[in-house]
């Protein structure tokens, strides 16, 4: 690839300027915006520069040093970018603490202007950076707390069938409505998983009653919307590690697989949930032991009735 780039990059050969846009913007039909891409290969650097420039990007492994980031970081990433990995992307949001990862459908690394993807970039910043209703960050809990995480049913397929600049919207009303519960009954948000939140609470039944508050609303919700929201939620509780807003450790990821494992409109707790709500007026189904990925030993599970 690097030899491509020195010997055509910038040439007047159609067929190099071709093969870049290709690569860069594999599925774009517009073919001013082919041109302009062709037009800006052409006079915005040499080859050999070019080829430099992509040797530094690809070269460094920083991925020790993602821990140590501190500021808020937002990853957009486009699930079938050819020069870019999609698991890449993830990955970076994933190691980086409180991360906020938005996975958008389509393949071209550059958007075209016309493209209703931009939108939702657009609208993801600005919510990002403070533009609209958002639970203001606050330093990480210690000691016991009990860890939530939603899980949005389908977005995957969602986004396939709206197109991301409604299926966007769709996630900003379930990011409204579980981030309302949040404030409503002590919760913080730790961060946004990009399916979901994951959020932290200072006891049990706090969490239980933001959890049922959360499907009754969606139930609502579900009533005259034209696009029905359906969430798991998985509840877990633990001492977790605190470290830069954010929570880590097994108590963390019990409460994602409790979600992973949930059914869509389904609250799912662990069982030292149930324990320290005793006496709270919840009421729980035992769902037995389950297998979860990562865990050597069975999980009893339990169920929170909210219907």
């Amino acid at each position: 690839m690097l030899t491509l780039v020195r010997q055509g990059w910038g040439s007047d050969v159609p067929a190099y300027r071709q093969l870049f846009t290709s690569l860069f913007m594999p599925d774009a039909a517009d073919v001013d915006a082919i041109r302009d891409f062709n037009e800006m290969q052409r006079v915005s650097a040499s080859g050999d520069n070019v080829a430099a420039f992509l040797t530094g990007v690809r070269d460094p492994d920083v991925r020790q040093l993602l821990p140590e980031v501190r500021a808020p970081t937002l990853v957009i990433h486009r699930r079938g970018d050819i020069l870019v990995p999609f698991g890449a992307g993830r990955e970076l949001a994933t190691s980086i603490p409180g991360a906020h990862f938005l996975p958008l459908e389509g393949r071209n690394h550059f958007p075209l202007p016309n493209e209703p993807v931009r939108e939702t970039i657009y609208k993801a910043v600005e919510e990002f950076v403070g533009v609209g209703e958002q639970v203001p960050a606050v330093a990480a809990p210690s000691g016991l707390v009990t860890i939530m995480f939603t899980d949005m049913e389908g977005s995957t397929s969602l986004t396939q069938r709206l197109g991301d600049a409604k299926a966007q919207e769709v996630l900003r009303t379930h990011n409204s409505i579980v981030r309302e519960a949040l404030k409503a009954h002590s919760g913080s948000e730790t961060k946004h998983t990009g399916d979901g939140i994951m959020a932290s609470f200072p006891a049990a039944s706090k969490a239980l009653e933001a959890a049922v508050a959360i499907q009754r609303t969606f139930a609502q919700h579900n009533e005259s919307a034209e696009t029905p929201i359906r969430v798991r939620i998985g509840l877990n509780a633990g001492e977790p590690i605190a470290e830069d807003e954010d929570l880590f450790g097994t108590a963390v990821q019990l409460a994602a697989r409790i979600c992973a494992h949930a059914e869509p409109g389904q609250i799912l707790a662990s069982n030292v949930v149930r324990e320290l709500a005793a006496g709270k007026g919840v009421m729980f189904s035992d769902r037995g032991e389950v297998t979860l990925r990562g865990f050597e030993e069975p999980v009893r599970l339990y169920e929170v009735r909210w219907g």
